[in-house]
């Protein structure tokens, strides 16, 4: 199989730059590296292409293995012919080639198999090429008597189950059915039995495959695993069946008769079942996928939200009866203090509760207050509010998602950084250093409890977290990683690492026997290829080198210095690439670092909302213009944060003035947006919102 040619007439990328980036993925190069160091091999194909390239590269690889499995196992029934071994090598659907293997699949008894063991194959294909009446086809039959015949007509029967077989294996016929299915089949829900009416939604749902969303498919397929939808798939059955007929050529009115007979008995108990499984199949998968998707392409930008740098900040992590759990951390997110306040139902110490947290912003000089957005959220964000109109000092909150955390708290890495600490502490720090660092805090916590997807708890797991981990990875090595304060969780997703190496990189760091980006060529088991792949996106600040806090690798240290000569902004890129023997790609990105070292490239993100009033739902009015924050994206809109306690949705259909098939082409998570209020409910606790005709640059 020419894998190569193939992926760049898929991905639309020269096929060199396909060859050079195999070559490179096979040399055990990461995806990361590939596309901020090797920009010259690739043709400058970001991380994303160089992703692409993986994912498919793996697909055909597996149809490659499939291929191999498949000629295997018919040369091993000596069954294997020139013509049949080039259609399995020109196959690259995994579907076709099975099309391909089920004649010669070995599974239990068939029908067709048992009218062979009583001979019954010499009357089959007298019956389709010779007889021409039925007491022509019953004389003949009466030599095919026997203990487990008794009858001629039993004998035509099951010599038709060979033919019924021969109809099920085509792959014109079945390709007959899977057209239909993605032309005009539908799928049909009823309700099974739902008695809290959780998926009433469904009860009468008919709606053409073609047409279903990824959504629908994941909660039609919940419905139907927990009983309470009864599913199907509606075909075009007599069209179909007189297609498939078709296929076959018959003499005479009798042979037609047979062949219908056939037809029928094979499309009801062989193709249906089989076609419908694969269809399903196929809709599942296309639904994870797109949902994973969804959760992929939120997930990164939310990693990427713009830390808040240089600040003191108290985390609140609200409660009832338990009480509110507070933590300060300085503003490299070390912890400094705790408490535990009681300011809303059913205790109400507001006052004792406004002096505790008072002595903390005093004692710690904190400017910003993360807090939770979780259960007694609002009430706490009203206490907060009070808080602020007491103190003289300049002090703002956010609401940060709480989504994850509890999870962290509870983990080994939450016992392991504060050993000594009760998890709802541990909980409230996870809050403050959300703001101080979204990217190094949300690392800790497995994508998937993140809170930014769609159904995730109807997809595979494993190729959610897969895709999930491959998200994070590119995200953390986009930005690089600065060793003084960086978990080895977070190290962890460096090019090339894993976390034992992290867990050795964080322990040496604190020994004090890193001080240089060379010093990591030091650590057990990190060899020079892993170095490779790592030094460039690991940062050391104190290091007397100043390179080594660049993303400049430092095979490039030589270039970088020749480059301390030149006016880099009047430079010769073209002249100067030729004369340090380094591509222009490459070139480029030196010059970008030395004129900003040590740039965060969140920096350039729009900044987290913060907010010093509360607004509730009833403060809204129809028509009201306000600033909000993407929370999450899904397929049919946008849930937009606009600091009233309950986030808003902005519609598909209200996204754009112009017409979009999908959210993402208009927005990014993490995005601040200006909405309109359409539509207050305050009954369902529901806010509609529209970003047509405003100004998003104004």
């Amino acid at each position: 199989m020419d894998i190569n040619g193939i992926l760049a007439q898929q991905l639309n990328i020269d096929e060199k730059n396909i060859e050079n980036v195999v070559s490179l993925l096979d040399e055990g190069s990461t995806v990361a590296f590939i596309a901020r160091y090797r920009k010259e091999k690739t043709g400058n194909l970001s991380d994303v292409e160089v992703r692409e390239i993986e994912k498919n590269l793996n697909k055909l690889r597996n149809v490659e293995k499939r291929q191999e499995e498949i000629i295997s196992s018919i040369e091993s029934q000596d069954k294997m012919t020139d013509e049949l071994r080039e259609q399995i090598l020109e196959t690259t659907s995994l579907t076709l080639l099975e099309d391909l293997y089920l004649p010669y699949k070995k599974t239990r008894k068939t029908r067709a198999d048992k009218a062979r063991e009583l001979g019954l194959e010499p009357l089959y294909k007298y019956l389709m090429e010779k007889s021409s009446s039925p007491d022509d086809a019953l004389t003949f039959a009466k030599d095919f008597i026997s203990e487990e015949v008794p009858s001629p007509e039993e004998a035509i029967e099951k010599s038709l189950d060979i033919l019924a077989e021969d109809i099920a294996n085509n792959i014109d016929a079945r390709n007959i059915l899977r057209r239909d299915g993605m032309m005009r089949a539908r799928i049909i829900a009823n309700e099974k039995e739902d008695p809290d009416k959780t998926y009433e939604t469904y009860y009468d749902f008919n709606k053409r495959v073609r047409d279903i969303k990824a959504y629908q498919t994941l909660a039609i397929n919940r419905g139907e695993n927990d009983g309470a939808l009864a599913v199907k798939l509606e075909f075009s059955d007599e069209y179909n069946k007189k297609l498939i007929a078709d296929i076959y050529e018959v003499s005479n009115a009798y042979q037609k008769e047979l062949l219908d007979t056939a037809v029928a008995d094979a499309y009801k108990r062989l193709m249906l079942p089989s076609i419908s499984t694969e269809l399903r199949n196929y809709l599942t998968d296309i639904a994870e996928d797109e949902s994973i998707k969804v959760f992929s392409n939120n997930l990164r930008p939310y990693l990427l939200q713009r830390p808040i740098k240089g600040k003191a900040v108290m985390g609140l992590d609200p409660g009832y009866r338990t009480g509110c759990k507070v933590a300060v951390v300085d503003q490299n997110g070390k912890y400094l203090d705790k408490a535990v306040i009681y300011p809303v139902v059913p205790h109400n110490k507001e006052r004792e509760s406004i002096a505790i947290l008072s002595d903390l912003i005093d004692k710690y000089n904190v400017s910003l207050i993360a807090l939770g957005n979780a259960t007694a959220s609002r009430e706490t964000e009203v206490f907060v509010n009070n808080l602020l109109e007491t103190i003289d000092k300049d002090v703002a909150y956010a609401v940060v998602n709480e989504a994850g955390a509890s999870v962290y708290s509870a983990s080994a890495l939450g016992e392991e950084e504060f050993p000594d600490l009760d998890v709802t502490i541990r909980g409230a720090i996870s809050m403050a250093r959300r703001l101080q660092d979204p990217m190094a805090e949300l690392v800790k916590i497995e994508p998937k409890h993140i809170g930014v997807g769609q159904y995730q708890h109807d997809l595979n797991e494993k190729k959610l977290d897969d895709e999930l981990s491959k998200v994070v990875e590119d995200a953390v090595n986009e930005v690089g990683v600065t060793i003084n304060n960086a978990s080895y969780k977070l190290l962890s997703y460096v090019s090339g690492l894993n976390l034992t190496l992290a867990k050795r990189i964080e322990d040496e760091f604190k020994d004090g026997n890193l001080v240089y980006r060379k010093d990591l060529k030091n650590v057990k088991g990190l060899g020079d290829k892993t170095y490779k792949l790592a030094a460039g996106f690991l940062r050391f600040p104190d290091s007397p080198e100043l390179l080594d806090n660049t993303a400049v690798h430092p095979e490039s240290y030589k270039v970088a210095k020749a480059l301390t000569t030149y006016d880099l902004d009047e430079i010769d890129l073209e002249a100067v690439s030729n004369e340090l023997e380094v591509g222009i790609p490459t070139l480029e990105d030196i010059i970008a670092e030395l004129k900003k070292p040590g740039r965060d490239p969140r920096d350039d993100n729009p900044e987290i909302l913060t907010k010093s009033e509360i607004m509730t739902i009833d403060d809204l009015n129809i028509g009201d213009e306000l600033t909000g924050k993407v929370r999450n994206i899904t397929d049919f809109g946008a849930f937009v944060d606009i600091g009233v306690g309950t986030d808003g949705l902005v519609h598909i259909s209200n996204m754009s003035n112009k017409f979009i098939k999908n959210p993402n082409e208009v927005l990014t998570n993490s995005d601040i947006v200006k909405v309109r209020v359409i539509e207050i409910d305050k009954t369902k606790n529901r806010i509609g919102l529209s970003m047509k005709d405003i100004d998003q640059k104004g």
